[in-house]
């Protein structure tokens, strides 16, 4: 494989001269993670998360107030509670959920990529991941933003943190972003199967939720294409099951603030459903790739609470696709199809 590699370049590569191989590196990204379940390692990850421009979009100064005098006072220790409900061994499910994935990753591709992961905000850092290309002599990074459906607060905000780095290399790699797969056939099937699976174990209910993370409906009114991108994933998997509409809802979760956001919102529509006689729900949300304190304690727990308190009796979140085989099998195709 080494002197395959040496042996496309010319003498007047500079690698060639290095002795450095012309790898392809697959930067994986998701949101982030604190590094631990307490107050000050939440008040510094919320100081990084909450701060980006993408994610709120009001004027900086008025934010800037509203976040250090107000929300990093109170946030961090009732977040860092939450944190320690799910937290394992390895550290937060999603910084585990996401590890296991990239080593998956690695396996399937081989020699074809190197394969590393970043977080936006938190450790493994974006910037850290792409030093390591760096140093390991990279000559084409593909970055896949492990966010299904792009919206400008997610995915955005990785082209922002990947751009801004590369902005300081003397020498650009080519550079192959994916932003977004929420149609992608490999996809939808492992949610399928997801589903399939869920409703062979335990019947199928009532009602099945898709439920995906909220954002302002001013963003959709400002060209977000998120809104879309989650009803076409929502559509795609009700044809792929042979659903009917009235099977299943799509829906928003994890609002907060006075503006309107994305409707119909998760919590209200589980409240609806429990008062109107519905009494066995599912819920999963394809805008997840891996499982993390917003699934695991808000769908899982929160919600659970919110339905049977209405007066439903049977709720059941369906986790993630996290480091299933058809779902690594549909990242590494995504992927391959970059390196082509």
């Amino acid at each position: 494989m080494l002197n395959k590699y040496r042996s496309s370049l010319s003498n007047t590569d500079p690698l060639f001269h290095q002795g450095k191989l012309p790898l392809t590196g697959v930067l994986l990204v998701n949101l982030g993670t604190p590094d631990a379940p307490t107050a000050p390692a939440l008040r510094r990850y919320l100081a990084e998360f909450l701060a980006d421009a993408r994610v709120i979009e009001i004027p900086k100064i008025v934010w800037m107030l509203i976040l250090h005098g107000i929300i990093l006072r109170v946030r961090p220790k009732k977040s860092a509670a939450k944190y320690k409900t799910v937290w394992t061994q390895e550290g937060s499910p999603l910084l585990a959920i996401s590890k296991r994935q990239t080593a998956a990753v690695q396996t399937q591709l081989g020699d074809l990529a190197l394969v590393k992961l970043g977080m936006r905000y938190g450790n493994p850092s974006i910037p850290k991941a792409l030093r390591e290309f760096q140093e390991a002599g990279v000559r084409k990074i593909i970055v896949l933003p492990l966010y299904p459906q792009y919206a400008a607060a997610t995915t955005g905000s990785t082209f922002d943190a990947v751009t801004r780095e590369l902005q300081t290399w003397r020498f650009v790699p080519e550079l192959h972003f994916i932003n977004n797969y929420c149609d992608n056939p490999l996809f939808i099937d492992a949610l399928a199967n997801s589903i399939q699976e869920d409703f062979k174990q335990h019947g199928k209910p009532e009602k099945l939720l898709l439920s995906y993370h909220g954002m302002p409906k001013r963003n959709l009114e400002l060209g977000d294409p998120y809104f879309c991108f989650c009803q076409k994933t929502t559509r795609l998997i009700a044809e792929k099951l042979g659903f009917s509409k009235e099977d299943y809802i799509t829906t928003f979760q994890s609002r907060f603030g006075y503006a309107e956001w994305l409707q119909p919102y998760t919590d209200q529509t589980l409240k609806d459903l429990a008062t109107s006689g519905v009494k066995n729900v599912a819920i999963i949300s394809p805008a997840f790739s891996a499982d993390c304190l917003e699934t695991l304690e808000e769908l899982a727990v929160e919600n659970y609470e919110i339905f049977t308190h209405a007066g439903g009796e049977h709720y059941r979140y369906i986790s993630a696709l996290n480091d299933r085989a058809d779902h690594i099998g549909a990242l590494v195709s995504i992927i391959k199809e970059q390196i082509k």
